[in-house]
């Protein structure tokens, strides 16, 4: 990896208008670590499934996903070639990384680590960039607030991390709560503002390629439980049926994802009249469709090792809620784009839901399997309105 010699003048770090918009390949070496994170999360989620078990894997994820989404946003502010700013996301990866050991028993022995290394990682970055952005007032003022806000929400993080089972979801909840609500918010706090959303700056082709490259990794988890689950155990037809329903289904999640509105979002930002509202929108939305696919790898980890037999109501929850909630934050993510939602998103989720009952008592690859259908119904639905059209103009909310 190659540093830059020091520039004279001590310039703050912030992104030049006029320099290169691509993703440096340092960022995606720091994506690596999620997709460890991603598969553990998966994986936690089977074991013991229950409603608890999922409660504590939303909260991992959630938790997991604003360490990327703040990061990139920085990428995105500040100039990714620039020193100060790859050894922040080289620490922040040593961060990550670290919470990402603690996954497996971040409800368990080893919460205060994964809590402290969460708090440390947002409240760092402040610590770093404040003094390096001293010569910019509005920026350290900007990097002061969300400061603030991280250093509110480390207290329940660091409780939760000393109480156990339910009394730590709720600690971490609540302080995940703050530090979303205080994005959403602008991160005001009394004497330092708000700076006006005109004056924010976004990097349409750079923040629409960063997550659009989570996304892939999410797709990655599906993918690595697929080859890492199949196995002999069953006969070699059940066998191969749940592995083509799985593999399937996780290329109908790209599909539906990249058709069109993936492919479209960087001309959608570019498009906005305030460009800046995809800040405050888009980490929700791929956070949705994100859960969707972890929460499908998680359905396919349980469908290939044991394809046949009843479905249990909590497997169903977990094989039907995956492709649910992705479809969910693929509407929001239409939306987001064309200001506009096809009427294939909610049906495939009342499809879903009409299914529900009948695969309680079928095997589990055929409640995986209607799943697939319906998702193969959403992208035909999908092929069949934009065929033989010209493309169609993004035309995000004003």
């Amino acid at each position: 990896m190659h540093f830059a010699a020091p520039e004279p003048g001590s310039r703050p770090p912030v992104r030049d208008p006029e320099a290169p918009r691509r993703v440096t390949l340092l960022e995606l070496f720091f994506d690596l670590v999620y997709v460890v994170a991603l598969a553990l999360i998966s994986r936690a989620l089977v074991v013991g499934l229950d409603w608890h078990r999922a409660a504590e894997a939303l909260i991992l994820l959630s938790a997991v996903w604003w360490t990327w989404a703040i990061t990139t946003l920085v990428t995105d502010m500040y100039d990714p070639e620039r020193n100060e700013i790859k050894l922040l996301i080289i620490a922040v990866m040593f961060g990550a990384l670290l919470m990402t050991t603690s996954v497996p028993e971040a409800f368990g022995a080893r919460g205060l680590v994964f809590a402290v290394t969460y708090v440390a990682i947002h409240l760092g970055r402040g610590l770093f960039l404040m003094p390096i952005v001293r010569h910019e007032p509005q920026t350290q003022r900007r990097a002061a607030r969300i400061f603030v806000w991280f250093a509110v929400s480390a207290i329940p993080w660091i409780i939760g991390g000393y109480v156990s089972d339910n009394a730590r979801i709720i600690c971490w909840a609540v302080a995940l709560a703050i530090d979303y609500s205080g994005f959403r918010l602008a991160y005001p706090v009394p004497g330092l503002g708000v700076v006006p959303t005109q004056q924010r700056n976004v990097t349409a082709e750079h923040l629409s390629e960063r997550y659009q490259q989570f996304f892939i990794i999410a797709l990655g988890d599906a993918i690595l439980t697929i080859g890492t689950m199949f196995s002999l155990a069953h006969s070699e037809a059940e066998n191969l049926g749940a592995f083509g329903v799985a593999f399937l289904t996780t290329l109908l999640l790209w599909r539906i994802y990249v058709h069109k509105s993936g492919e479209l979002l960087p001309v959608a930002i570019q498009a906005s009249r305030e460009p800046s509202k995809f800040l405050f929108t888009a980490p929700y939305t791929h956070l949705l469709m994100v859960a969707g696919v972890v929460t499908t790898a998680s359905g396919f980890h349980l469908v290939l090792h044991e394809p046949t037999g009843r479905t249990p109501p909590a497997w169903l929850a977990v094989i039907i809620g995956g492709p649910a909630l992705f479809l969910a934050g693929r509407a929001s993510f239409e939306y987001e784009v064309f200001s506009r939602v096809s009427l294939s998103r909610p049906g495939g989720l009342l499809a879903l839901l009409t299914i529900a009952p009948a695969a309680l008592f079928l095997a589990p690859v055929f409640a995986s399997l209607g799943a697939m259908l319906v998702l193969a119904g959403v992208a035909y639905a999908d092929f069949r309105r934009s065929r033989g059209k010209p493309p169609e103009a993004p035309v995000p909310p004003h």
